[in-house]
């Protein structure tokens, strides 16, 4: 029964408004810590080059962000992954998230992710069927920023960038895996597609593991995800500790 909702659950993902979706130009989902896995693993060699033109994180940050009243503390990584934790602290320093909505809660037929971050949220008369279609277009350019996948595997000294770990041929797990509570990108089908909307898992979801980056964790509040609904918005986030590891383009 498990298996077929794993499944069922990634089937899902590529029918539903998981994917951020919508036309954009390319040329080209308890509180947790980070997983500490006792598998031992063999070093991985990468052959990747982080992005040089994108904000940058530098070690890990903490960010408070409230919703319903209630905090909701989360450390995003930029050890394991800078660019994706990077991006997102940028736009939490712009004050892109807030007021924006929670547009996708999944709880049923098992507890799945809480996802936002579509800019276009923050008009409350835009039709809620659109949302999960919006990207963050950078001011200083006039266009949607868009951030690599990023995934580092055990064992690499650097993440992989650009392909699933299944396209790339990696065999062993990410250093950032899916368990309840991961802070991770949501996406379009294109690896490169992620911008501005992100999920929380509410529970563990290794089926995703390699596909989608995973860059942090809720670390307290765990209890006010899990009352997250649709449409709730977040009230407020910032940086608390940390920002300074942030490094613009």
């Amino acid at each position: 029964m498990r298996n077929f909702l794993k499944r069922w659950f990634a089937i899902a993902l590529v029918t539903s408004a998981f994917f951020i979706g919508g036309c954009f130009s390319q040329t080209s989902a308890s509180s947790s810590a980070n997983p500490s896995p006792t598998d031992q693993v063999t070093p991985v060699t990468v052959a990747s080059a982080e992005p040089g033109n994108l904000p940058k994180l530098n070690g890990k940050a903490t960010v408070e962000m409230v919703v319903k009243g209630e905090t909701i503390t989360l450390e995003i990584d930029g050890t394991n992954a800078p660019v994706t934790a990077g991006n997102f602290a940028d736009l939490v320093q712009r004050g892109v998230y807030d007021g924006l909505v929670f547009h996708r809660v999944v709880r049923e037929p098992q507890p799945f992710v809480v996802q936002g971050g579509d800019p276009q949220s923050k008009d409350m008369n835009f039709p809620a069927e659109r949302l999960g279609t919006g990207s963050f277009v950078d001011p200083a350019t006039s266009r949607p920023r868009y951030v690599p996948l990023e995934i580092k595997p055990q064992g690499a000294e650097k993440p992989l960038y650009h392909q699933t770990f299944e396209a790339a041929g990696v065999s062993t797990k990410p250093k950032l895996q899916h368990t309840r509570g991961a802070v991770a990108m949501a996406r379009s089908s294109f690896p490169d597609s992620a911008s501005s909307q992100f999920y929380i898992a509410l529970t563990d979801l290794s089926f995703l593991d390699g596909n989608y980056a995973v860059f942090g964790y809720v670390t307290q509040g765990m209890e006010t995800v899990d009352k997250i609904q649709q449409g709730d918005r977040i009230e407020s986030i910032r940086i608390v500790k940390g920002g300074e590891g942030l490094k613009k383009a």
